[in-house]
């Protein structure tokens, strides 16, 4: 066992280092908003109107979910751990200048994103029981077709269907439980127990039941973590332009060691913001394109546009408060602290400064995050995986599936799972391999597929139905 897991470490730490996933995504990512021509800058107030304002599409088109729903799914997802434990990671090791490349793998992403989703829903495929499936495995066997879209797709949904057990339930449950018995006296199974019964009673609703929850849950957590990093800088206000001034130097310089910070060049910062980056909001890993693929939408483009602003909001939004509030405080330089414990540090200290109450508060405040965002989290991997058994084997597989999907969030409630940890980062990387080469080998139907629909004179409007562009 011994050895499998030391080779199981070695094949994570090449696939995850700094010659494989990480230049790859990247790459991808920038030859994407090349092709797309900033798009995701450019059409980012008209998206984020189409998400926020808009929000729905009529009922009477094809999909089980609204476009907020869709949306809030795949931000479910998203926002979790990695925005609290994983951005505070980040800059312990690699220093305040790996928020600025946080910034340039969420920039990126999001036209990576924008692609996912739009190929996720032109091949979409209605289920069995009516319901949408669509994901990289959908795009990868009809958009290519032949052997390679056969055998891409269908690893794709082989380890999707791993990974969702792992980063998507397991290490969340685990998480939950630590949080809750570290400010509660209660036994760790009894956490399980709960966590079990709430999850499954979402769960087994099926995406509909999923959507609701994710669309009532995600904003409130989202508000009310960013308004508690708000009001820390509202504190700290006088630190906020030296912290961003800190955060450009280090991202191309040097940043000495201070205290027990472990010290971070060039390349460590870079190195942590791509990865932590990548983390953080998904784009690349094809995940965010199987929620996309079940919304109810005439429009693969308009559906695209929507999912793009996952990443901003994951990256540009949430992961830059936790950064500045961890950097503006100054705790980013306790060398004996990390993850999410960083962030608490963070919060309590910049709470504190305003009264004792509020610094008590902090502690709370990142507990509540964790717990909320680490069950929003399983919901929508809960969904993912299904959908890729749903490929496999199809719909007969979907309830046996969740079934020992709520199971396992007993599981990783009560068991240490360093080893699930390493196993899923193995298979979330598994995943990201055939969509990105997919995502290369589709961009001509991509810019297609966008260049017509936004040479129609009345793109703007949601309720314009684009046949006569698409052909």
């Amino acid at each position: 066992m011994d050895q499998i897991l030391g080779m199981a470490e070695i094949v994570s730490d090449v696939l995850w280092g700094p010659f494989v996933l990480i230049p790859l995504l990247a790459g991808v990512g920038l030859f994407l908003t090349v092709r797309l021509k900033l798009l995701q800058l450019l059409r980012l107030p008209h998206s984020l109107w189409l998400a926020l304002v808009r929000r729905k599409e009529d009922s009477s088109v094809e999909g089980d979910i609204s476009h907020y729903q869709a949306l809030s799914t795949a931000l479910a997802a998203t926002v979790g751990v990695g925005n609290i434990a994983g951005a505070a990671l980040a800059i312990g090791v690699g220093g305040p200048g790996a928020l600025f490349w946080m910034w340039v793998v969420g920039l990126l992403g999001m036209a990576t994103k924008y692609c996912e989703a739009l190929l996720g829903v032109k091949f979409r495929r209605t289920d069995a029981k009516g319901e949408q499936s669509g994901g990289p495995m959908y795009y990868l066997k009809y958009g290519l077709n032949g052997w390679l879209g056969t055998v891409l797709g269908g690893a794709f949904a082989v380890f999707g269907a791993i990974a969702a057990f792992g980063i998507g339930n397991g290490t969340q449950a685990n998480t939950v439980t630590q949080q809750v018995t570290s400010i509660v006296e209660v036994e760790p199974w009894v956490v399980g127990l709960v966590l079990m019964l709430l999850a499954g009673a979402v769960i087994l609703g099926g995406i509909k039941s999923i959507g609701r929850v994710a669309s009532a849950l995600v904003p409130i957590m989202i508000v009310g973590y960013v308004v508690s990093c708000l009001l820390v800088l509202a504190i700290n206000w006088s630190s906020i332009l030296p912290a961003l001034q800190l955060v450009f130097t280090s991202a191309f310089g040097y940043t000495a060691p201070v205290g027990g910070f472990a010290g971070a060049g060039l390349m460590l910062a870079i190195q942590q913001g791509f990865a932590r980056g990548i983390f953080s909001n998904e784009s690349g890993l094809g995940s965010g394109a199987i929620a996309a693929a079940a919304a109810k939408t005439r429009e693969p483009v308009r559906q695209a546009m929507v999912s793009m602003t996952q990443t901003f909001i994951d990256t540009i939004v949430v992961v830059t408060m936790t950064c500045l509030v961890i950097i503006t405080t100054g705790v980013w330089q306790e060398g004996d602290v990390d993850g999410s414990l960083l962030t608490t540090l963070a919060l309590t200290e910049g709470l504190g400064q305003a009264s004792a109450t509020l610094a008590v508060a902090g502690q709370y405040i990142v507990a509540t995050a964790v717990v909320v965002f680490a069950f929003t989290t399983m919901l929508g991997w809960s969904y993912y995986g299904e959908r890729c058994m749903e490929y496999l084997g199809g719909r007969k597989l979907v309830t046996p599936y969740r079934v020992v999907f709520i199971v396992v969030v007993f599981v990783g409630s009560v068991a240490a799972l360093d080893e699930v940890w390493l196993f899923s980062d193995i298979a979330n990387a598994l995943m990201a391999l055939p969509n990105l080469l997919g995502l290369l080998l589709l961009s001509p139907v991509v810019v297609v597929e966008t260049r017509r629909f936004f040479n129609h004179p009345d793109w703007r409007n949601p309720d314009v139905v684009m046949d006569d562009v698409r052909g």
